[in-house]
Formats: structure tokens, C-alpha cells, sequence
């Protein structure tokens, strides 16, 4: 018995060896198996399966898709099935603080190199966005940028005339700037803005609703409404080149932001968009 074991066992041996590394090895392509998407069926054997000698570590590696998330593929699954993952540039550099002053937000980019193919891993986030605080903030110099302009509807300047002694809406009554030596009644002027944002609440009062966002309207800053202190000129009545704030005044919950259209207060465009006083407003 010893004689004979001695005698076969070798080369059983290495019958068992040469399976483990021929054509069934972990190799899908010496075994040509590729399969799209999950199949069981497309594995490779790497022992043969009635070997007597079994070693623990030999499991069967497969040569689907799912293997990708599985963890279980083939050696060389990727490489022999055309399997190609998403590759990304590095990380660009950091934008620039996009607050003029206070908190705010910076970001970086990067862009895909390759484009994943065949079941490849899919690109990771091509944009990061962190926060960042402006210290060095700039302060405008004119007074005004810290205004809020308070409107009405343009439908409502007549009650100025109409009740010069007991305007029932005290809002519009100002004093009559006629006393003062100063006044002069051709200063008055309209002013065209851009509006950038408005609350939804605009939406629903009927005498605000031109104020949407994109829209162009028009503001007249009447005789009455001059203040002396501001120069002779409306409150609220913005800044070249610098985003200003606006309130509804008998609708507060309607409010937004706007940029001034023009350089500077304009007669010109009593005539455009003034004209008309349902689209017109006036300042307060």
C-alpha cells in the first residue's frame, strides 16, 4: 500500500495543480466568459470541482457586473471585459469669496478625464462648495446704499392733491416743501429699476404684483415726497452700480431687492414706463 500511495499520489498531485492554473485558473479570459449585468451562471471554477485536495481560499470568482459590487470578480474581470472606470482631473483652485463683505461661499471644480464604460465606476462630484467670511468689507460711501425705499401705487399720487389739508392716508402727507426757499417743484424725477428679487407675497396684492423678479418698473419721486435732508431727493432712491432694498408700504410682507436701471434720476422715462399708472409706483 505505501509502495503504491508513493507511486500515484505525486502525480495526482500534480494532475490537481495543473487543473488549478489551466484554463478554469480565475481567469475570464481563458475561461471567455464576459456577461452583462447579474448572472450566476457566469463563473469560473478555480480548482476543478472534483478535486479531492480542497483548499479553502479557492472560490469561485465571477465575470458579471455585479461582481463589481460584490467584491468577488475575476483577477483580471476588468481588464478582459473592456471594463473602464470614471477618471477625474485633481481639485482646481479655490474660487474667490463671492461676498463682498460677511459670510459667503467659495468653490472648486474639476472635470472628468474618462468617461466610465461598461459597468466602470461612475464619476465622483465634480464641484465643492465651502463657506467663507469677507473681514475686509468695503462701506459705500453714500448714505443712500443703507436706504429702504417705501412705495405706493402710482394710482394713489392724486390723493396728494386731493387732500392737501386731511389726507386720509397719512403715509402720503409730508409737509409741504413749498416754504422753503430751496424747493424747487422741477426736481421732482422718476427712476427706473431692475428688480433682482421680490417675496412671494407680491404675488398676491394686486397693486404690487409688477414686481417680479427680471421686471423693469418705474418709480416717481414726487414734490411732495423731497426730503430736504437728503438733498432734495426721494429716501431710497439707490445707488449706480450697487444692489438697493424696497418695501411695499401698505403690503410689508411684500419686499425685495432691486439695481437701479439708470445712472442717475431721469425725466426721460415718465414717458416709457412712468406713463402709465397702473405699472408706475411712487416713492413715499
Amino acid at each position: 500500500m505505501t509502495a503504491i500511495g508513493c507511486y500515484w499520489l505525486p502525480c495526482f498531485l500534480l494532475l490537481v495543480l495543473q487543473g488549478s492554473t489551466g484554463v478554469l485558473g480565475g481567469s475570464c479570459r481563458e475561461a471567455k466568459l464576459c456577461c452583462t449585468g447579474r448572472d450566476s451562471s457566469c463563473v469560473v471554477q478555480k480548482a476543478p470541482v472534483n478535486a479531492i485536495i480542497e483548499d479553502l481560499s479557492d472560490k469561485p470568482c465571477y465575470c458579471d457586473h455585479a461582481c463589481l459590487k460584490l467584491g468577488d470578480c475575476c483577477s483580471d474581470f476588468k481588464d478582459a471585459c473592456g471594463v473602464v472606470d470614471c477618471q477625474v482631473t485633481s481639485w482646481g483652485p479655490w474660487s474667490s469669496c463671492d461676498a463682498d463683505c460677511g459670510p459667503g461661499t467659495m468653490s472648486r471644480s474639476r472635470s472628468i478625464k474618462i468617461q466610465p464604460e461598461n459597468g466602470g465606476r461612475h464619476c465622483p462630484s465634480l464641484e465643492q462648495r465651502r463657506g467663507c467670511q469677507v473681514s475686509t468689507c468695503y462701506h459705500h460711501p453714500d448714505p443712500a446704499i443703507k436706504e429702504i425705499a417705501m412705495l405706493l401705487p402710482g394710482s394713489l399720487s392724486q390723493s396728494r392733491i386731493a387732500n392737501t389739508t386731511s389726507d386720509i392716508r397719512k403715509n402720503l402727507r409730508v409737509r409741504d416743501p413749498s416754504e422753503n426757499p430751496q424747493y424747487d417743484p422741477k426736481k421732482t424725477y422718476c427712476v427706473e429699476f431692475e428688480i433682482l428679487k421680490a417675496s412671494k407675497a407680491c404675488r398676491k396684492e394686486e397693486s404690487y404684483d409688477a414686481l417680479k423678479e427680471g421686471e423693469r418698473i418705474c418709480v416717481r419721486c414726487e414734490s411732495e415726497a423731497l426730503h430736504e435732508d437728503l438733498g432734495w431727493r426721494c429716501q431710497g432712491h439707490g445707488v449706480e452700480g450697487r444692489v438697493t432694498r424696497w418695501s411695499a408700504l401698505s403690503a410689508p410682507h411684500c419686499h425685495g431687492k432691486w439695481l437701479r436701471a439708470q445712472p442717475q434720476q431721469d425725466a426721460t422715462c415718465e414717458a416709457r414706463t412712468c406713463k402709465a399708472q397702473t405699472t408706475a409706483f411712487i416713492f413715499v
